[in-house]
């Protein structure tokens, strides 16, 4: 049993999506920074808030909190935007270096062949 949990562990595919969230976590931080403190003070120098939580509409006793909403999809379209740009230019960058475009079903299908000859070769060893 600890000999199948070491090797549940330590699988590449396990370590490589710990470091992928290590490093989405990190550049989140980067993101929301970017957001948070240029983009939403450039928003408040235009409008005049950076937030719009003070907005809030009473329904009978009831206060329907409008403005926390409205920061929220201020928040993720601005977000989504810098992703979509940050994304757009990496995938650029990548082309522009010769590296394979994202959409191209040639290296996909040479990706899947090679994949397919190791999966055969480390099923065909002995003790497999």
């Amino acid at each position: 049993m600890l000999q199948d949990l070491r090797k549940f562990l330590f699988k590449e595919s396990l370590v490589d999506v710990a470091v992928a969230f290590i490093l989405a976590t990190a550049f989140a931080a980067v993101v929301k920074s970017l957001v948070n403190d240029v983009m939403m003070p450039l928003i408040a120098a235009i409008v005049g808030k950076p937030s719009f939580d003070e907005i809030v509409v009473m329904l009978g006793d009831t206060p329907i909190k409008v403005g926390t909403f409205l920061t929220a999809l201020v928040n993720f379209l601005l977000i989504g935007t810098v992703l979509f740009f940050v994304v757009r230019t990496i995938v650029r960058v990548t082309q522009l270096r010769g590296g394979a475009k994202v959409d191209d079903e040639k290296v996909v299908a040479d990706e899947v062949v090679i994949l397919r000859q190791i999966r055969d070769a480390l099923m065909a060893r002995p003790g497999s």
